[in-house]
């Protein structure tokens, strides 16, 4: 397993690293102490440790940065605010620490966040991950009809019920992939579920119906025809 720890403060970043070796003595463990030098780097990491609050720029863009890259790297917040909560759960953050960290505390977050990268490493394409406050769970891209805009969060409507997790309709887009079509600023279609459309909608197969945007509708005609001509 390969952890990355993205902290200016190097006591810090090196009690952090002590912990992982400590608790993982396996994981890979490599020390990022700028911005810069997290962004350039061309690995992926299964855990990243990151510090929110740095001189270049937010370690919240940091973790946008990693999630447009489509990687499903777990994200573990380490700063001494805790004003930037709500933006960590924007990017699928799976945990927030404050400084001065716990070493108790940070042993049982991390052992957590192995577990989750284990099962991550197990589980093929076609399964999406999502953390909310009080669980994680998996959903298998086919088993998703379309999904929803609801302020800073989603709603993700599947055959069985919908989920709420805290996402924007961007994350999502890149996440899905192309066989679902942004059909409108508020809603995302899987479109093998489409059962008809006229303009201003689509009707899916389970008999509910999504908006379609009027300047959208000749696009998501040529997008659709084209997923049927290859499925």
């Amino acid at each position: 397993m390969k952890v990355a720890i993205c902290d200016e403060e190097k006591e810090n970043s090196a009690l952090l690293c002590h912990l992982i070796q400590q608790q993982e003595p396996d994981c890979e463990v490599l020390c990022f102490h700028s911005i810069r030098q997290i962004l350039e780097t061309e690995q992926h990491f299964d855990i990243l440790l990151l510090d929110i609050q740095m001189e270049e720029m937010q370690g919240i863009e940091v973790a946008r940065a990693v999630r447009r890259k489509k990687e499903d790297t777990i994200l573990i917040f380490v700063t001494a605010l805790k004003d930037y909560v709500p933006e960590a759960f924007d990017v699928s953050a799976f945990h927030y620490l404050l400084k001065p960290v716990s070493s108790e505390k940070f042993r049982t977050v991390f052992a957590n966040a192995c577990k989750e990268a284990r099962k991550a490493a197990h589980i093929g394409d076609g399964t999406l991950f999502f953390r909310t406050k009080s669980r994680s769970f998996a959903l298998q891209k086919k088993d998703i009809l379309y999904v929803e805009s609801s302020k800073r969060k989603v709603d993700i409507h599947t055959w069985k019920e919908k989920y709420t997790v805290y996402a924007t309709m961007k994350h999502m887009e890149d996440e899905l992939g192309q066989e679902f079509y942004r059909c409108h600023r508020g809603y995302l279609v899987n479109m093998a579920y489409v059962a008809e459309y006229g303009e201003g909608v689509i009707g899916l197969q389970n008999g509910e119906k999504v908006y379609v945007a009027r300047e959208k509708y000749a696009e998501f005609v040529k997008a659709y025809s084209k997923y049927i001509s290859h499925s």
